[in-house]
């Protein structure tokens, strides 16, 4: 339940806060410094030309490695390690350059390289074949400002692999990649961060998922690169106030291993290399000065790269660096890791390999459809209920909440038919077959947190129209009622509304039918929890409610008004690595006769954690849902409600499906929504069945 918060950082104002609170984002404080240590470069590499960002590009044993140099106006040059020009293809005017390992294109792992055009300041995409960049972009991406340079992200939460485009006005950009069905790469973006000024670097770390920019006249920025999560602003050095001098230069990481793991940044004025512990909170530990052919100090270090692999005759890997100022012209120095590390007194570890792509932490599935975005912004949209036309699915509709503003009736293809500008309404349910005036209705019940009440609905399934039925206000006594959830008696055949205070107590009300086309609702029951409760759901055929506990765990108690106040921990968080607080939105999958699942949104760590049904119900397994760059839908984050069905919703939806929040809508970032996952997917990737 965070708010999504568009990051923005301006002004002098919030460096100074940053600078004053300390911690991480303190910047690094200032001691007297020895001479540092010169380092010699291992290999001394001239450019054909202007030398901008450059990679190494290894091959399958790192035998045969290839220099691929942004070369302005001539484009991509590709050269062997000895400065010998092996090839050349035009990339506009080539600026920033990096690449990543086994990005699939049509089922293919390839090594994709991004480069910047500095004339149109778009984003343009290559692979590598045969030792030679080919040109895969859809399109050359434009970015609408001038762009500096650009890093990649391969997100560790949900795989995806992203592009930062940072740029002179402060811009970073972030933008999700993929390839389209005929094989062309193309961008969405995702999340904008504003800084306000000039943003010349920026590199990332693919296994944590730290974005770091440096920013020229300020620093070094750390932030968190999913663009589903808060962007976290940390400043791990300033400029005049930390260790850097007077201008921030460009970035790299190293992975040696634990242990050995470094952030390396240039002192644009000094000339320096500065090296921070990586693994440390980047804690500064120490700093050397280059030297190129013939004792030649590197005066204005440019792009950097480190090279996390062994090379021929550098077995712990290298830092590629920039000279565009060297006395015989534009070129890179390659400067071994172990001399580096050793003229530092540090270890260079073990290399760790590159090329190596990290399978998300959890099976992903991606939704397929997703609703208009609630019109209120901040933490808005809350919890859906569904409901299946049993006549003809692909009518079938989602009621959801805007716990600021109301109630949207949508459709199967995410639009808004209805919407109740009704009250805070923060969680909703329904129940088929509830008999009003001699005729059974769908009835809808969501917690009213504006008049502290029971909101009551008819649903008219054939205007498709929510109608309020409540005989009048249907107070509930509470000082803030929050989750909510129904259930239908199969041993009574009546229907009952359970609804939470913030503070943990819960309450059962009969709905009845009042006898003037109303309903009313009577209070049956009282019980507690310690802390704050939320999400549930109510088992009809099994008499059973589960309740999620968002700090502690998933509850099993009974669900007739007489059951008391036994419960049953059914899945404590404390004994699950899979789940992080907070549990929230619960849902079933019904399999019939008494089987099927449990589905529970585990939103600190924006996972579906399922559980079986019936008998011991164990623990079966954790999704996530990840963003479809080709269809534009994102993934889901920071869930809060949740429904799940088996019944039929229409094509593509056949074998029910499991509507969730998403407390993160990027791509691009807007409101709050809720997204459709089918269930066959679910079941897929997890081993699961399907109602037939």
């Amino acid at each position: 339940m965070i708010n999504r918060l568009t990051d923005h950082l301006v002004g002098a104002s919030a460096l100074a806060l940053v600078l004053a609170i300390g911690g991480a984002a303190a910047a690094q404080d200032r001691a007297p410094e020895a001479v540092a240590p010169v380092v010699a470069a291992a290999v001394d590499t001239a450019s054909h030309g202007e030398a901008g960002g450059g990679v190494i590009v290894l091959d399958a044993d790192a035998r045969n490695p290839r220099l691929v140099s942004a070369a302005g106006l001539a484009g991509l040059q590709v050269l062997d390690l000895t400065g010998a020009l092996l090839g050349q293809v035009p990339a506009g005017e080539a600026g920033g350059l990096d690449l990543r390992y086994g990005f699939p294109i049509q089922g293919r792992p390839e090594t994709l390289l991004v480069s910047t055009d500095r004339t149109d300041n778009a984003l343009r995409f290559f692979v590598m074949r045969d030792g030679v960049p080919v040109e895969v972009g859809a399109r050359a991406v434009p970015l609408g400002f001038a762009v500096e340079a650009v890093c990649l992200l391969r997100n560790a939460s949900d795989g995806g692999l992203y592009a930062v485009a940072v740029g002179d006005g402060g811009e970073i950009e972030q933008l999700l990649l993929y390839a389209n069905a005929e094989g062309k790469v193309d961008a969405r973006p995702a999340r904008r961060i504003n800084l306000p000024s000039k943003i010349k670097y920026c590199v990332a770390d693919d296994a944590t998922g730290q974005l770091y920019a440096s920013q020229q006249a300020v620093g070094i920025w750390r932030f968190n690169g999913d663009p589903e999560a808060d962007a976290a602003p940390a400043l791990v050095d300033a400029a005049g106030l930390g260790r850097i001098s007077e201008e921030s230069g460009s970035l790299a990481l190293y992975d040696g291993g634990p242990g050995a793991r470094y952030l390396i940044a240039t002192d644009a004025s000094s000339g320096r290399l500065f090296v921070y512990d990586h693994g440390a909170g980047d804690a500064w530990l120490g700093a050397a000065s280059l030297t190129g052919r013939g004792g030649a100090a590197v005066k204005e270090p440019g792009a950097l790269q480190a090279v996390g692999a062994p090379l021929i005759g550098l077995p712990s890997g290298g830092l590629l660096v920039t000279d565009e100022d060297a006395p015989g012209g534009a070129g890179y120095k390659l400067v071994s890791f172990a001399a580096l590390t050793g003229a530092l007194n540090l270890s260079a570890g073990t290399p760790q390999d590159v090329r190596a792509v990290t399978a998300p932490r959890f099976p992903a599935v991606v939704a397929v459809t997703e609703t208009t975005p609630v019109g209120s912004p901040g933490d808005a949209a809350d919890d859906p209920a569904v409901w299946a036309d049993p006549n003809n699915p692909a009518n079938s509709l989602i009621i959801g909440t805007d716990k600021k503003a109301g109630l949207n009736l949508y459709d199967m293809q995410g639009r808004v038919i209805q919407h109740l500008p009704d009250g805070k309404m923060n969680n909703v349910d329904l129940r088929e077959g509830f008999m009003l005036g001699g005729r059974p209705v769908v009835l809808v019940t969501a917690s009213d947190r504006t008049n502290k009440a029971v909101a009551i609905y008819r649903l008219d399934v054939e205007a498709r129209r929510l109608i309020n039925v409540a005989d009048g206000l249907q107070p509930t006594g509470q000082g803030d009622p929050y989750g909510q959830c129904m259930y239908r008696s199969s041993r009574s055949g009546k229907t009952y509304v359970f609804i939470n205070d913030s503070n943990g107590e819960k309450r059962q009300w009969e709905l009845v039918d009042a006898g003037n086309g109303k309903v009313r609702a009577v209070r049956v029951r009282d019980f507690a929890f310690s802390s704050q409760v939320e999400g549930c759901v109510a088992d009809d055929a099994t008499g059973r409610l589960y309740v999620a506990e968002e700090d502690v765990g998933l509850w099993r108690l009974s669900a007739e008004p007489d059951g008391g106040s036994a419960m049953t921990m059914l899945a404590r968080i404390t004994n699950n690595p899979a789940l992080k607080d907070d549990l929230e939105g619960v849902g079933l999958y019904d399999l019939g006769d008494g089987r099927g699942y449990l589905v529970v949104s585990s939103q600190g760590n924006d996972s579906y954690a399922v559980f079986r049904r019936e008998g011991d119900q164990a623990y079966l397994g954790s999704f996530i849902v990840v963003a479809d760059g080709a269809s534009g839908v994102d993934g889901v984050s920071e869930t809060d409600g949740l429904d799940v069905t088996s019944r039929n919703l229409g094509p593509g939806f056949e074998h029910g499906a499991l509507i969730a929040q998403d407390g993160r809508n990027v791509l691009p970032g807007e409101n709050q929504n809720f997204k459709y996952v089918p269930w066959t997917s679910i079941a897929d990737a997890l081993g699961l069945e399907v109602r037939r």
